[in-house]
């Protein structure tokens, strides 16, 4: 059976995210890059303001911005992480990551993949709306 041109570009364009992921943090381990990937978006998603959160969603490939919406609850957002390890925590936690280090290095390689699909001007609105501890997450 021939699957629809619209899922196969979906799944490329999803793929493509995650090998990107995978190759920033050096890893050949495409489920480690994933669960990064899964969880830097969600620890973001779920920082913003419900229509930030979903001007960034717009930005996302259809099955990347499946994976940004898993499980969220607009009425419980945005989320106050206290500091920028806060913010960490919550990523090393979701994506099963020994500590605070762990946690730097992967935000730091989703968050290259980030800025390179999603346009300057929507990464610069979600910097604005950040507090300025928070905004090293985007760099």
């Amino acid at each position: 059976m021939n699957e629809p041109s619209i899922i196969a570009r979906s799944v490329e364009k999803a793929h493509i995210w995650v090998n990107e992921v995978a190759e920033e943090l050096g890893t050949d381990d495409h489920g480690q890059a994933y669960r990064v990937l899964r969880a830097y978006l969600h620890a973001l998603r779920d920082r913003l303001p419900v229509n930030e959160a979903a001007q960034l969603a717009a930005q996302l490939p259809e099955l990347v911005r499946g994976i940004y919406y898993e499980g969220w609850k607009p009425s419980a957002t945005p989320v106050r992480y206290r500091n920028l390890a806060d913010f960490l925590d919550r990523v090393a936690e979701d994506a099963s990551l020994e500590g605070e280090t762990s946690a730097s290095y992967a935000v730091s390689a989703a968050s290259a993949v980030l800025r390179r699909h999603v346009t300057a001007g929507e990464i610069e609105d979600v910097r604005a709306i950040l507090p300025e501890e928070l905004r090293p997450i985007l760099d």
